[in-house]
């Protein structure tokens, strides 16, 4: 398993702009609570998934197998 960068740098630029924004709570959610803070609760259940491989919610980190 290897967690990575969304290889498109303009989304990876535009994402971070979000979570400076919001103070490091995924920008793609309107609620700014703990499971909310990037890496995000989401993300995180579908990397213990062995079988998960995809992008988190905004497309910031990518799951491969």
């Amino acid at each position: 398993m290897e967690i990575t960068l969304n290889p498109d740098e303009n989304i990876v630029k535009t994402v971070k702009e979000g979570l400076k924004r919001t103070g490091g709570y995924c920008p793609c959610k309107r609620a700014h609570t703990p499971e909310n803070k990037c890496m995000c609760e989401e993300f995180r259940a579908q990397i213990k998934d062995p079988e998960f491989e995809g992008f988190c919610h905004c497309m910031l980190y990518y799951k491969s197998k």
